[in-house]
C-alpha cells in the first residue's frame, strides 16, 4: 500500500499511522509508541543513530503553525521524504534531516501563500516558481544554498504519487536540476567546506596537544582532589548528624582551625575565587587592592559544612568565624583558587600554566580539555564528527611486537556515511597522539558517564539534571570557546594566541573543517610546519592504512581531491607572484616562468588579481599537477629527469622523493623566497657546529664548505622577491641554478 493510500484512509486511522513506517530503530525502541502522523509534534529521535545530532533537529512541531492547510501540506510532504524511495531522485529523508526539511519546506510554502493571498498548491505554476527562484538570488543567498531551498519544488512535483493533495499540476523547470536553475556551477565532488589557514591550524594544534600532554594530569588530578573532599565532607556531616549545633559548631571551628595551620605549615593563604562572580568582590583592608571574595566554598569543604543545604552553617555568618578568617588573611596573605593540586610547569615559560584550581574554574578547563581532545582526534585520525562522538569506553586497542613495541593504535567506532539506520562498525588506525586524547577522554568522561549510565567518550561533563546527556552537537560551540579561552588565558589582544581569520575576525570553527584540513595537509604539505609537530609520518601512513584505505570511509579520495585542489592553489601563488614582479630561480625556472608568462599574456589586459580565474585554473593545470613543494625547493616533477629517481631504490616512483631532493641540480627543481627560512637554518646549525674546538678537522672543512655553499644560495634569494639574484657564479651556476626575469 502506498503512502497516498495509507494516507486517504479516515482521518483517525490516517493521524494514527506511524511517522516512522519503515525506519530501523534505536535497541529498545517500540515501533508501537514513537511519533505519530496526527501529533501535535513529531518526534523522530528514536529513529536517529547518531550521537552528534541535536534533539531539535530531530524534531517538528505543527502547533506553531497557523495555517491548518500548511501544517497538513507539510505532514504530507515529510511524510513521504521520510517513507518513499524515488530511485533516479531521491532517497529516503534521514530522521535527523527532517527539522531542516521542515523548515527549507515552510519557506516555499509561505512564499505561496504570500503570492496568492491564500495557501494552495492547485494554484501554483511556472511563473510563480520562477519569482521563488528570484527572491531567493534577491535575498544573496549563495547559489548552493538556494539550490538547497529549490529541491522543495522539485519534490513536490517528483513525490506527487505519494501525496494525497499537496503536489504540483506541472513539471517545473523541465530538464534541470535545482543547481542549474540556482545557477551553482556545482563540480562533482568539490568540498566546499573551508580548510583552517595554517596560521590558526598551527597554534591550535600546538595547544591542543599541550592541553592533552601536560596540562590534563593536572584537571584529572583536580577532579580527584575535589571529589575527596566533597567525600570527606559528607562523611563528617554524616557522622555528626543528629549533634547539638553548638557541638557542631565547635566541631567545625576547629576544623577551620586545623586547616588554616596547615596552610601556615606549607606557606599558603587564604584561598579566594580566580574570578568574581555574581558581582561579588573583596576590598583587601590593608592594600586596598580590590580581589576576588573569599572562597568560602573550599574553607567550608575542609571545615565539613554543606553551607548550600545549611546556610545557616555558613562561616560568613557565624559568630567569630569571620574575624578569624581576616586575621589568618592578614597573617598569610590571600591565594587564588586554593585547591591543594600543583601546577605544571609551562614548557615554554617554566613557570605554572595556571594559578590554582577552585570549583568553578575546575568545570571550565574539563570542558576546555574536552575540546582540545577533539582537536587532537579529528585533526589526527581523519573521521568525521559522526564517527568521533559514536566512540566509547574501551574503543581502543593497541597491537604490540614481541618486544613490546607498539605497532598499531586502533579505534573502534561506527560509521554512518552512506549507511541507513545505525551504521557499520568500522576500525581506523590511528597515532600515539589521538591514543593518548583518547585514555584523557575515558579518564575524564567517567564521572559523568557513570552518573548518567552511558559509556560515550563526549558526555555533558556537567552534572545538572536539566541538562542531556551527549555534546552531540554543542561541541561546535565548544570548540569556539576553546578557541576563546587560548586567546583570553595565554594570549592579549595585541598578540593572540589563535590569530584572526582573514577577514579579521575570529575563525569560527566547525566539525567538518579538520578532516578537510588534515586532507590537504597530508596531501600538499608532508613537511610543513604542522607536520613537524606531530609523527606525520606515521599519520599520513595511518590515515590510508586504517581509514583511506577502507572502501567505507572515502578518505583517500578526499586526500587526492585535496592534493589537486592544493597544487592549483600553489600554483595561482607562483602566477600571482609572478606578476607582481617576482622572478624564479632554480634549473627548472625557465620552464615554468615560460608557462605563467604565456598564460599572463593570453589573460591580458587583465590585472593579474582580478584575472578570469577558472580559466587560469584550466591554463595552469598541467603544469600544477607537477607540483609538489618541498622544504628546499619547489618540484615541478618529470620523471624523465628526477635526480631523486636514480638514488631511489622504490621502482617505478609515481612522484617525487622529496626527502633525496638536489635542489641546485634537479631540473625539476625551483628555489623560492618561502625556502629561504630552511636554508637560513641549515646555515645556522652548521655554524653552531662550528664553534666546537673538538670537531675533528676533516668534519670541520665539509662544514665550512657547506656553509659557504648555502650563504652563496640565501645571497641568491632576494628578500622581497621569489628569486635568486642574477649574476650567479660558482658551483651553483655550473650546476645550472639560473635566473629567469
Amino acid at each position: 500500500m502506498t503512502a497516498v493510500q495509507l494516507l486517504a484512509e479516515s482521518g483517525d486511522e490516517r493521524d494514527a499511522l506511524p511517522v516512522l513506517m519503515s525506519a530501523p530503530l534505536r535497541p529498545g525502541c517500540d515501533r508501537a509508541h514513537i511519533s505519530r502522523y496526527g501529533d501535535p509534534v513529531w518526534d523522530l529521535a528514536p529513529g536517529v543513530f547518531r550521537d552528534n545530532a541535536r534533539r531539535c533537529h530531530v524534531t517538528v512541531h505543527f502547533g506553531g503553525i497557523k495555517d491548518p492547510s500548511i501544517a497538513d501540506a507539510l505532514r504530507q510532504i515529510l511524510h513521504a521524504r521520510l517513507n518513499v524511495d524515488l530511485p533516479g531522485h531521491r532517497s529516503r529523508l534521514e530522521p535527523a534531516g527532517v527539522r531542516g526539511e521542515a523548515n527549507r519546506t515552510l519557506r516555499f510554502f509561505d512564499f505561496v501563500k504570500a503570492q496568492l493571498g491564500r495557501f494552495d498548491l492547485a494554484r501554483v505554476d511556472q511563473t510563480l516558481v520562477d519569482r521563488y527562484a528570484g527572491s531567493l538570488r534577491l535575498a544573496g543567498l549563495r547559489p548552493v544554498a538556494a539550490a538547497a531551498l529549490l529541491r522543495i519544488v522539485f519534490d513536490l512535483h517528483e513525490l506527487q504519487h505519494h501525496l494525497p493533495t499537496a503536489r504540483l499540476s506541472f513539471e517545473p523547470w523541465p530538464g534541470r536540476s535545482p543547481f542549474s536553475v540556482a545557477g551553482a556551477k556545482h563540480i562533482a565532488g568539490e568540498n566546499r567546506t573551508p580548510r583552517i589557514p595554517e596560521a590558526i591550524m598551527t597554534p591550535l594544534l600546538s595547544w591542543s596537544l599541550r592541553y592533552v600532554t601536560c596540562h590534563a594530569g593536572d584537571i584529572l588530578a583536580a577532579r580527584a582532589e575535589l571529589d575527596r573532599l566533597e567525600a570527606s565532607r559528607n562523611r563528617l556531616i554524616a557522622a555528626e548528624e543528629g549533634l547539638d549545633p553548638a557541638v557542631r559548631r565547635l566541631r567545625q571551628r576547629q576544623r577551620l582551625l586545623d586547616y588554616v595551620t596547615s596552610l601556615r605549615q606549607h606557606g599558603r593563604g587564604i584561598p579566594i575565587w580566580t574570578t568574581a562572580h555574581n558581582g561579588a568582590t573583596r576590598t583587601d583592608p590593608q592594600t586596598g587592592a580590590v580581589t576576588p571574595p573569599i572562597n568560602y566554598h573550599l574553607i567550608h569543604l575542609h571545615a565539613g559544612i554543606n553551607a548550600q543545604a545549611e546556610p545557616a552553617m555558613h562561616l560568613g555568618l557565624a559568630t567569630g568565624a569571620p574575624d578569624l578568617i581576616a586575621a589568618a588573611i592578614a597573617e598569610l596573605g590571600t591565594e587564588i583558587g586554593g585547591m591543594d593540586t600543583p601546577i605544571s610547569a609551562d614548557p615554554d615559560t617554566g613557570l605554572p600554566w595556571r594559578t590554582r584550581f577552585d570549583a568553578k574554574v575546575l568545570p571550565l578547563e574539563e570542558v576546555m580539555l574536552q575540546s582540545a581532545a577533539y582537536i587532537v582526534c579529528a585533526f589526527l585520525s581523519g573521521m568525521r564528527d559522526s564517527e568521533i562522538q559514536a566512540m566509547r569506553r574501551g574503543c581502543l586497542s593497541i597491537t604490540k611486537a614481541e618486544d613490546g613495541t607498539i605497532l598499531r593504535h586502533r579505534i573502534k567506532s561506527t560509521a554512518y556515511k552512506g549507511k541507513r539506520g545505525g551504521g557499520e562498525e568500522t576500525e581506523w588506525v590511528t597515532i600515539a597522539p589521538v591514543a593518548e586524547a583518547i585514555d584523557v577522554l575515558e579518564r575524564l568522561s567517567a564521572r559523568a558517564g557513570q552518573a548518567r549510565g552511558t559509556t560515550t567518550l563526549w558526555p555533558v561533563l556537567t552534572l545538572r539534571a536539566n541538562t542531556k546527556t551527549h555534546v552531540s552537537a554543542e561541541i561546535v560551540r565548544q570548540l569556539n570557546r576553546f578557541r576563546d579561552h587560548l586567546n583570553d588565558q595565554f594570549g592579549s589582544a595585541q598578540a593572540p594566541v589563535i590569530p584572526a581569520g582573514p577577514d579579521g575576525r575570529p575563525w569560527r570553527l566547525t566539525t567538518r573543517q579538520f578532516r578537510r584540513t588534515i586532507a590537504w595537509h597530508i596531501a600538499n604539505r608532508p613537511f610543513g610546519t604542522i607536520a613537524g609537530m606531530i609523527q606525520y609520518k606515521h599519520a599520513s601512513v595511518a590515515a590510508f592504512e586504517g581509514y583511506a584505505g577502507s572502501s567505507r570511509s572515502g578518505f583517500r579520495g578526499e586526500i587526492e581531491a585535496q592534493r589537486a585542489l592544493g597544487q592549483i592553489d600553489d600554483i595561482l601563488v607562483y602566477f600571482d607572484e609572478r606578476q607582481s614582479g617576482a622572478r624564479l630561480g632554480g634549473p627548472a625556472a625557465n620552464r615554468v616562468g615560460v608557462v605563467l608568462d604565456t598564460a599572463a599574456h593570453e589573460l591580458a589586459p587583465l590585472p593579474a588579481m582580478i584575472a578570469d580565474r577558472p580559466r587560469l585554473r584550466t591554463m595552469l593545470g598541467s603544469l600544477a599537477r607537477t607540483l609538489h613543494v618541498g622544504p628546499l625547493a619547489d618540484c615541478f616533477f618529470d620523471p624523465a629527469t628526477a635526480l631523486c629517481l636514480n638514488r631511489s631504490s622504490e621502482p617505478g616512483a609515481s612522484g617525487p622523493m622529496i626527502s633525496m631532493c638536489e635542489p641546485v641540480r634537479c631540473p625539476n627543481a625551483c628555489i623560492a623566497e618561502r625556502h629561504r627560512p630552511a636554508w637560513q637554518r641549515g646555515a645556522d646549525e652548521a655554524r653552531l657546529l662550528l664553534r666546537e674546538k673538538r670537531l675533528p678537522e676533516p668534519q670541520r672543512v665539509t662544514l665550512q664548505a657547506e656553509v659557504a655553499r648555502i650563504q652563496r644560495v640565501l645571497e641568491q634569494i632576494a628578500p622581497g622577491t621569489a628569486t635568486p639574484h642574477n649574476g650567479m657564479a660558482g658551483e651553483e651556476e655550473e650546476a645550472g641554478l639560473r635566473v629567469t626575469d
